[in-house]
């Protein structure tokens, strides 16, 4: 079975902020979810893996998903390799198939060999690929990443994104960013957020071309600032 997300007419309402109405079709590939802070990014991360509820509206996942949040808290004085053997118990991987799992994993996201590391001792984007390879486990056939590079320096923000682009070939992939440079690399789709609301959606091209006051040559950084500040 193809995987697939699928919002109709979901709103989430809190005190000052509405998200929605937002009705969507996801299909494996990358989409990019992309706004300002507050914008809605991580409230539809979360609405869809159901960790809230919708005020109104709906959202189905078909299959399973992982889930890198941006704020990451490991146990530092664990090596990364006990720690995935932890998850890999939480996500029902069977006991004898659980080292070897890890081992996979470790590789696919460039760690193999840091399993006997304590994560502590990580450096920072090392900890964000270990944020990756918690969210692959157990193949999920939908990632959701939120913010995956935030706060990576410009070389480990391109490892972060060879190591999702290799976890992303067969599944619907969701990342929330702010960096333009992280939807150009891996955008197969870019969805928009302004105040709660869809207001671009299609290819990198497509959004360029949606963008308000659109002209030839613009730039996919300045077609998704006009969105975002709503300029005409």
């Amino acid at each position: 079975m193809i995987p697939s997300l699928v919002c109709h007419d979901l709103t989430k309402d809190r005190k000052n902020f509405s998200l929605g109405p937002v009705s969507l079709t996801l299909r494996p590939g990358v989409t990019c979810l992309v706004g300002a802070n507050g914008a809605g990014k991580s409230s539809l991360m979360r609405l869809a893996l159901g960790l809230e509820a919708p005020t109104s509206g709906g959202i189905s996942l078909s299959g399973t998903a992982g889930y890198m949040p941006q704020d990451l808290s490991f146990p530092s004085a664990a090596r990364a390799s006990d720690y995935l053997r932890h998850v890999a118990m939480l996500v029902g991987i069977p006991r004898e198939a659980r080292a070897s799992a890890v081992t996979a994993i470790l590789a696919q996201v460039g760690l193999a060999d840091r399993g006997e590391s304590r994560i502590g001792a990580l450096s920072g984007g090392m900890r964000r690929r270990l944020g990756l390879a918690q969210a692959l486990l157990g193949s999920p056939s939908v990632l959701l990443l939120d913010e995956p590079t935030v706060g990576l320096d410009p070389r480990q923000r391109v490892e972060m994104r060879r190591a999702i682009a290799r976890a992303s070939s067969s599944r619907i992939s969701v990342i929330s960013t702010h960096l333009v440079d992280d939807v150009a690399d891996l955008a197969d789709r870019v969805i928009v957020l302004h105040d709660g609301q869809v207001v671009a959606d299609g290819s990198q091209e497509d959004v360029v071309a949606q963008a308000p006051g659109s002209s030839p040559g613009m730039s996919l950084e300045l077609a998704i600032s006009a969105f975002m500040t709503g300029a005409s």
